[in-house]
């Protein structure tokens, strides 16, 4: 990658503004649930304070739509990341004005700041020219290290990059973008796409863009039944995506001209409700009756994907193929989560928030090559779309 990276500037007693994502899960208390990203910035946050550094962090966190709202402070991600680092981390209240340039003007070499959710803010998703400059005023130097918000042309990751001259893209981006590479450079084969989730227009440009590179798709969730929609099969209340149908159709068509395999599960796991304590019994593909749901993949379709997993030398998965959120419905995602740790011969990436909360459940986030921390970022660089957040970063 052909862009300024960390190793590249002289950061000593510099103010320097890293943009990272701590967009992290919380539940009812304001707990963290899952601490992936912010360990994942981790080795950019040290090395920036062993160089000392004056290190101001900004992220955002769910999507406030530019209200303050309490429960989406970044607040606990703040005293997560202190734990992680064994230091103090100071936090402030605001990401911009005058009170934010004293305590940033107040750093000394090696100690950290954070700054609250950005999009506390209207402004920062409206990639707003005067915003982006009171967030410049902070820093001498900014450094993006947040894949998972590259593909949003926003404040914190565009726009600020206006107003300063050095702008340096951290470990962690450089780790995704090579990571990704590797998946449309010259891939091991056979090359093994698993497509779950609910929205297939995310999915759609993926496959088209892989379509020449992969040997093998296999679906499942909302993507698995609209294009088992697509093939007039019968899928009851299924999670369909009704305007993604006839796409689904030219991609059978593709797929087949290509040669691809094309899988959609063979059994599915189906209930009449979302729930915990749902009955559930096992149908036949293209076999879901009126008033039932597909909520997980059933155990012939397990045994089938583990089977093309296990026969694969290079494996991306993005999206659930059940309901990952309850337990019972979560057996399909945990048993792909499995068998790609199993082929310790492939090289295995796994995006999206779901997918890689099935890889730490399963208890294998260790033998996957790479988890991006970027599901909607890592769908649209291997679409081949320029993501605005690497565009941004200075050449060498």
């Amino acid at each position: 990658m052909n862009k300024l990276s960390l190793k590249d500037i002289e950061v000593k007693d510099k103010k320097v503004l890293m943009r990272v994502d701590f967009n992290v899960p919380l539940d009812g208390n304001c707990n963290i649930t899952d601490d992936t990203r912010i360990k994942a910035a981790l080795p950019s946050i040290k090395y920036l304070i062993e160089k000392g550094a004056k290190l101001i962090l900004v992220s955002h966190l769910c999507r406030p739509k530019g209200n303050v709202i309490e429960k989406m402070r970044l607040t606990p991600a703040g005293t997560r990341l202190g734990e992680l680092l064994g230091i103090k981390v100071a936090k402030l209240n605001d990401c911009v004005g005058s009170e934010v340039e004293k305590e940033a003007d107040k750093l000394k070499s090696g100690e950290v700041l954070l700054l609250e959710n950005a999009r506390f803010h209207k402004e920062e998703e409206k990639n707003d020219a005067n915003f982006s400059r009171s967030m410049a005023k902070l820093a001498d130097i900014y450094v993006n290290d947040a894949f998972g918000t590259a593909h949003r042309a926003h404040a914190s990751t565009v726009g600020i990059a206006m107003f300063i001259n050095k702008v340096a893209c951290g470990f962690l981006m450089e780790k995704e973008i090579k990571a990704l590479n590797k998946l449309t450079e010259n891939p091991e084969k056979p090359f093994t796409l698993i497509m779950g989730g609910a929205k297939l227009a995310d999915k759609i440009p993926v496959m088209e863009s892989l379509i020449d590179k992969i040997d093998t798709l296999l679906l499942g969730g909302g993507v698995a039944y609209t294009f088992c929609k697509a093939k007039n099969w019968t899928i009851g209340d299924s999670l369909v995506d009704e305007a993604c149908v006839d796409l689904a159709k030219e991609i059978i068509t593709k797929m087949r001209k290509k040669r691809v395999e094309l899988h959609t599960p063979l059994d599915h796991v189906i209930a009449q409700e979302i729930s915990e304590n749902a009955q559930t019994i096992t149908t036949e593909r293209g076999a879901v009756p009126a008033g039932w749901k597909g909520v997980d993949i059933g155990p012939q379709a397990i045994e089938e994907y583990e089977t093309e997993i296990s026969l694969s030398k290079t494996v991306f998965w993005n999206g659930p193929v059940g309901v990952f959120e309850i337990d019972k419905f979560a057996k399909g995602s945990i048993a792909i989560a499995k068998a790609l740790a199993n082929n310790t011969d492939a090289y295995t990436v796994v995006g999206g928030g779901d997918s890689i909360a099935a890889v730490n459940k399963a208890g294998v986030a260790d033998k996957i090559s790479h988890i991006s921390t970027g599901g909607g970022a890592s769908l649209e660089y291997l679409a081949g779309i320029e993501l605005p957040g690497i565009a941004a970063l200075t050449d060498k």
